[in-house]
């Protein structure tokens, strides 16, 4: 009983181990860290079950009750193509906004900018990509094409002065190509940020990459781009997610991409995990003493509401750990 006891009295101190440890032994890292939450858009969008608007609303007030400085809300895209995000406009409607919290929302094109705007929207994000074939299938043009309707979206968006971010999906392979070109990923976030995109998200959509991949791909990126315009967004498909954020930390990323619980499955791979999970997330930069002015506890309760309401198991380790003390 003695040894489980103090077992479990290592791991509730644990926090403030990492925190001692990590300053005098690691590198250069960010003081603070801007956590971009996507479980309410990226996260729900591939749930087969809808998600009754309510529940999403919930969500949504739950985050920001946590202290997450972003949230991305919904997603104008043809409900045709997402009917998951059918209601995009009722949960917009419907959320708290809590004070020095942005509530973005993905767009495909000027149309879906336009119905964005009209149901409330203060900031959009566009998607593209650096594989030729995944642009293809996801949105149905050439990447040439897709830069032009984003350009479309760039000058209404600063016509009204609103703020848009850019996501690059495949920086670090493709389901379709393999490996990419860190040259392509970086010619296509040029091009994104030269159009005015205030932010460029480097997705690691299958989450194939690994640290040193990342690390050829950011110094690629960061000749073309400044680094106080990057964010990273890492999929956990096979376990890299934590360690290619730290290598983007190191060279002075800091913003990150996560989902709460876990939530979004990876698409091209079967049974696999999805994103990295928002609790892991900020458990790990607590630790290198990274402030992120996230409630741990709150955020705790928001991924527990949601894997109850969807009746599934959480994806977050720390979740699953907190659980068993």
């Amino acid at each position: 009983m003695a040894t489980v006891r103090k077992a479990v009295q290592l791991r509730v101190v644990g926090l403030a181990s990492l925190r001692a440890v990590s300053t005098s032994t690691v590198g250069t890292l960010p003081e603070r860290v801007k956590i971009v939450e996507v479980g309410p858009r990226d996260g729900l969008q591939n749930e087969k079950n809808f998600v009754p608007t309510p529940v999403k609303i919930k969500l949504i007030d739950m985050l920001s009750e946590a202290g997450l400085p972003v949230i991305e809300a919904t997603s104008f895209v043809s409900p045709k193509w997402v009917p998951q995000m059918a209601d995009h406009a009722e949960v917009l409607k419907g959320i708290q906004r809590f004070p020095g919290i942005s509530y973005p929302v993905l767009i495909p094109n000027l149309k879906g900018f336009q119905t964005a705007v009209s149901a409330g929207a203060k900031e959009v994000s566009v998607f593209g990509a650096a594989s030729e074939l995944f642009t293809q299938k996801n949105i149905n043009c050439s990447i040439d094409e897709s830069l032009q309707r984003f350009d479309e979206v760039l000058k209404a968006a600063q016509a009204l002065s609103i703020p848009v971010r850019g996501y690059v999906s495949c920086v670090l392979g493709c389901p379709y190509e393999g490996k990419i070109s860190p040259a392509k990923v970086a010619e296509v976030a040029k091009r994104m940020y030269s159009m005015g995109c205030y932010e460029i998200s480097l997705g690691d959509t299958i989450g194939v990459g690994t640290p040193g991949v990342m690390k050829d791909m950011l110094s690629a990126v960061m000749h073309e781009v400044p680094v106080a315009a990057l964010a990273v967004h890492c999929h956990d498909t096979y376990g890299q997610a934590l360690a290619n954020i730290l290598m983007a930390l190191q060279m002075g990323v800091s913003v990150v991409d996560s989902s709460v619980a876990g939530l979004g499955g990876c698409p091209y791979a079967k049974g696999a995990s999805g994103n990295l999970a928002t609790e892991d997330l900020v458990y790990m930069l607590t630790g290198l003493g990274i402030h992120t002015g996230v409630n741990l506890q709150k955020l705790l309760e928001a991924g527990t509401f949601i894997c109850q309401a969807l009746n599934r198991k959480t994806s977050s380790k720390v979740a699953q750990a907190t659980c068993k003390l």
